[in-house]
């Protein structure tokens, strides 16, 4: 049951949280953007490289990868939380359709679950 912008958010919230949504999906598009040129320039330099320093560049490889992954994900919450936006189901839980906490979602506005429905999905139980 989507929730109409009068009943949780007006027009106005709602372009305010598309806009953060959006730049964010920005910043992050160009961090991985970075990590992924830091990345080929790691692999240029392989050659030239002693043991130490390749297993130095290895590990470094290795923590952009993660951190890439994580954004990759983070990237992936955002894109979903402006699907809600577009389809009128931004602000309530996708799991009880409940309204999200406003404070939450200024806070985290990728949220798509309630406080409550969250700390079950922490501990496993959603």
């Amino acid at each position: 049951m989507a929730a109409k912008d009068s009943d949780h958010f007006k027009t106005k919230d709602l372009d305010n949280f598309k806009e953060t949504l959006l730049k964010k999906k920005s910043e992050l598009i160009q961090l991985l953007h970075k990590n992924q040129s830091y990345g080929r320039e790691i692999d240029s330099e392989g050659e030239a490289m002693d043991i130490v320093d390749k297993a130095s560049s290895s590990y470094t490889k290795e923590f952009l990868f993660s951190r890439s992954n994580q954004e990759r994900l983070f990237l992936l919450a955002i894109e979903e939380a402006l699907d809600r936006i577009e389809d009128g189901s931004f602000g309530e839980c996708s799991n009880c359709d409940e309204p999200i906490n406003l404070k939450r979602i200024q806070a985290v506005p990728w949220a798509k679950l309630c406080l409550a429905c969250q700390e079950l999905e922490e501990q496993g139980k959603l």
